[in-house]
Parts: structure tokens; sequence; C-alpha cells
């Protein structure tokens, strides 16, 4: 990275033909309302051009309103959009109306990213065959999964008549998925990095501590940076504006090959949600 890069035009290329922007606001668990709302409009203001919600976060309508409310500073088309397609509305029919439900509470005419957000055994081959549907209507601009680790992508390649655009995951040092980032990259998939900052889990320890002091910043810019290294999307959350800015503040410094080496030797298999290593 330069110092040119900013938040709002760091991009990583999609097998699409478009792109990214790597640094994207999560919004699962936000509140209903004003607060996600809030966080929103803060994030685009603050040069953020990606917000990534789902069906089962409860707050799709939200998303919808914030863009609406910030659309005379930043168009919709600048800001790349993400939901996802929840485990109960899995297979090509039901798929293809839990979309169109999305859309109607986001309010928007196409989403830049659908993802399955689950591996759901025995319904995930045909909920991709209907966000292919979708993608060639042009209705989602980019089509992925989520929570797909090996044997699931080498299923999904084997029926598919698009590759996923994107796989995200959690991601992060202390849960690196190596061998699901190595395959993506070598299908051309963009891996997005979920819940980047552990939950806060080990944002005190030892190693990351100690780097963020040498570099200056804080325990979770020093996640994230680590994310963006990589080539990783970040999708850090927060509904507090000071800490979605901190967490932005990610192009004006960079981790040497020490400090990046420090941090790859953090695994330990840290799941903090619903571990996809489980899933059948």
């Amino acid at each position: 990275m330069t110092t040119t890069t900013t938040i709002a035009n760091a991009v990583l290329p999609l097998n699409t033909g478009k792109t990214i922007p790597q640094i994207g606001l999560g919004v699962w668990q936000a509140q209903r309302g004003e607060a996600t709302r809030g966080a929103i409009q803060a994030a685009l203001r603050l040069g953020y051009r990606h917000v990534d919600t789902a069906r089962i976060y409860g707050n799709e309508a939200d998303v919808g309103a914030a863009l609406r409310a910030s659309s005379s500073e930043v168009p919709r088309e600048e800001v790349f959009v993400t939901t996802k397609l929840w485990n109960a509305d899995q297979g090509y029919d039901a798929a293809l109306r839990a979309f169109d439900a999305s859309l109607t509470r986001l309010a928007v005419d196409y989403v830049d990213l659908y993802l399955i957000h689950w591996p759901v055994p025995g319904k995930r081959k045909d909920s991709w065959r209907a966000l292919e549907t979708l993608f060639e209507s042009k209705r989602a601009r980019a089509i992925g999964v989520s929570n797909f680790l090996v044997p699931h992508l080498e299923e999904l390649l084997g029926v598919a008549k698009v590759v996923p655009a994107v796989n995200q995951i959690e991601l992060h040092p202390f849960l690196q998925h190596r061998d699901t980032r190595a395959f993506c990259k070598r299908h051309g998939i963009v891996v997005e990095a979920y819940s980047p900052l552990t939950h806060g889990m080990r944002l005190d320890h030892p190693v990351v501590v100690e780097v963020a002091k040498r570099v200056g910043r804080s325990p979770a810019q020093v996640l994230l940076r680590w994310g963006v290294q990589h080539g990783l999307v970040v999708l850090p959350k927060s509904t507090k504006e000071e800490r979605i800015r901190e967490n932005g503040a990610l192009f004006d410094f960079a981790l040497d090959e020490g400090n990046m080496a420090a941090l790859d030797a953090l695994e330990e298999g840290l799941a903090t949600g619903w571990d996809p290593r489980k899933e059948a």
C-alpha cells in the first residue's frame, strides 16, 4: 500500500471484473433503528464505501434508510452493499423469494454482493443455482458464499456455472484458515474476514499489544492491518463513530516482515462464533 491509499480508494479486484472495497462496516448485532443508521452514516462520512448486512441480522431496512439519508453526499452506486441468504431460506425457490424480500427491506434495485450465509447440507447446491440466476439477471452484481471451507468449496465448484466471487469467513491471526485461503487464491475467490478483532477476546494478547506499541497504533488497528496486508477484505463492526474512525485508519502505516511473522505465529484455531469446521 502507498501513502496515497485511503479507505475510500482501497479496493481488491473481483473475478466479475468489478472491485470490492477492502474495508467494510459490519452490522452484525448492531441494534435496529438509530444505532445502525447512525453508524452507517458516520462510516460513509469517514470514507467507508462498503456495508455488510444479512437477513438474519434484522437490520436490512436500517441499512437502506441510512443509504437514502446519505445519498446526497454518497450516491447509492458508490456504496458496495452486501447481504446474505439465511439457512431457513435455502433451496432454489426459497432463495429467490428471500432475495426479493431483502431487496424490498433494503429498498434498492440490486445488491453488489449476495452470499449464501452457511453451507447448509442438502440445500446449498440448489441455493447456489438460485444465486446464479440472480447474477445472470444483474440484480446481484456478484455472488459468493460465507463460512465455506475447502470441502464445501470443492463440492460447489463441481456443479457451479459461476465461480464464487467471495468467501466470507472468520479470520484473524488466531484463526487463519490457511488451506481455505490458499484454495480461494487458486480459484480467484476473494476472502473476506469477519470478526477480524476476535470479538475483543485477543486484543490484550501480549504479542498484539507489543506490535501495537512498536508501530504506535491500537491493537485493533494492528489486527486489521494484518488482514489488509494478507490481501483480505476486513469487516470490523462498531456503532461508535470514534471506533469506526480508528478501524478505518489503516493506510498510513504498515507492519514490517518481523511484525507480520509474529502475528502469523499466533494461530490457535480460535473460532469466536459458530464454527463451520463442524458443518458437513
